[in-house]
């Protein structure tokens, strides 16, 4: 190793599914999904002794991990497995980039690692996509740090084969959202066949060939349209869930090709509804959204919608918006569409090219305390806070905090994993 290699620092956001969950995880099945301007931050420094030293604002202490073969184990703490499992992407991260290192003849690097999130708040996860933030920034911070420049995609591909290792179930949707950023239609690979690819010609061999059913293509911000995103307070597995489709003898039936093919629908329905800037389009296309994700909650028995999300659902459709669960529900996040002036013609309004600076600017910013702070608008094609809130806005804000829900302080992050 070069002493004196300043440190890498990558951040990924977090995700909202907008539409297609559930059905995403079938291969080449689409969804929609936007990137949030909450992030992971990875940063990678030279080691400061033997192994890899891993630190994250989930753990008191920071953990040693040496290598024996080809696992890393922890050395000095009392509960080796309660470490495992709170920096299991992080190790599948710094494992997959480790394999493709030794393709190219090169041995494992020595380095240490410190993680940081606005995902969480004192460990509580409010269902933003943090363990595939996680992955992919260190994915991102351990491959610079080495000196391997990577593109947008095989970053991500080296992410959905580190997360495959721990769930080949997820569809990679989070991670899309956290690599790209911004609005993104996307459709998930075959993770079997991905992870054959590995096994028969190695993780290079995986980043050159492409992947059966994947793609990935930006969208553009809503035109008109106001995303709002509400806490339900409870915390959810989303790995808890999906698996709990698996095993239920309802996937594969009639019904639920049935769930497939009207999310896949609704999906093509929702892209081209942003792409023509149709706001009343999208929200009627949330809306079957919703319907289809209620159908198989009761024909599968999943526990989709609890209590608050219905209200928070409810609430949204009563000031004329559209709502919905994002991800798998249980708890965790819903959001919802509202319809506003457009003002994407405003001088104020970052593209893509200045991302870059509008990153910079958030990230020196204290983050507000999302369980306390309602926040502004999350709207999907201006910046929030620019001007007041709309009165429907304030409305659905007011009844969800009546409802136990509450208003979280996001926007959309048009950029995606950046330094």
């Amino acid at each position: 190793m070069t002493a004196g290699r300043p440190p890498v620092v990558r951040r990924a956001p977090g995700k909202l599914f907008v539409a297609g969950e559930y059905a995403v995880v079938e291969p080449g099945n689409p969804a929609i999904l936007v990137a949030v301007d909450r992030r992971v931050t990875a940063t990678v420094t030279e080691p400061s002794g033997d192994g890899t030293l891993v630190s994250s604002d989930l753990l008191a202490a920071p953990v040693r991990w040496l290598r024996r073969g080809d696992r890393l184990d922890p050395v000095g703490v009392e509960d080796a497995d309660r470490a495992r499992r709170e920096l299991a992407h992080v190790l599948a991260a710094l494992g997959t980039v480790t394999r493709l290192l030794a393709e190219h003849g090169r041995p494992a690097p020595e380095l240490d690692i410190a993680v940081s999130s606005e995902l969480h708040r004192d460990g509580v996860k409010f269902g933003l996509g943090s363990s595939g933030a996680v992955t992919v920034a260190t994915v991102a911070a351990v491959a610079a740090h080495c000196g391997l420049a990577l593109s947008a995609e095989e970053r991500y591909r080296l992410a959905l084969l580190a997360s495959a290792e721990l769930d080949p179930k997820g569809s990679g949707g989070d991670l899309a959202a956290s690599t790209w950023g911004g609005w993104i239609a996307y459709r998930s690979p075959d993770r079997a066949a991905v992870l054959d690819l590995v096994r028969r010609r190695g993780v290079a061999g995986a980043l050159a060939e492409p992947w059966p059913g994947f793609e990935v293509r930006r969208l553009p911000p809503p035109a008109g349209v106001a995303l709002e995103v509400g806490w339900t307070g409870t915390p959810a597995s989303t790995t808890e869930l999906v698996s709990g489709l698996h095993r239920r003898a309802w996937r594969g039936t009639p019904p639920h090709r049935r769930f497939v093919a009207a999310s896949a629908d609704l999906v093509r329905a929702a892209a081209d509804a942003i792409e023509h800037g149709d706001g009343a389009a999208l929200l009627d296309s949330v809306r079957r959204a919703r319907r289809e994700l209620a159908r198989l909650d009761q024909e599968a028995g999943l526990g989709v919608f609890t209590p608050a999300l219905t209200a928070l659902c409810d609430a949204a459709e009563a000031v004329g918006g559209a709502a919905k669960p994002s991800g798998a529900g249980g708890g965790d996040c819903g959001i919802a569409l509202l319809e506003v002036p457009d003002t994407r013609a405003r001088p104020d309004t970052p593209d893509v090219a200045d991302a870059a600076d509008a990153t910079d600017a958030a990230e020196s910013a204290d983050a507000p305390d999302p369980r306390t702070a309602p926040g502004t608008a999350a709207s999907g094609n201006s910046r929030a806070g620019a001007t007041a809130a709309p009165p429907d806005i304030d409305h659905l804000r007011e009844r969800w905090t009546a409802a136990g829900v509450r208003p979280l302080d996001l926007r959309p992050a048009t950029e995606g994993n950046e330094e």
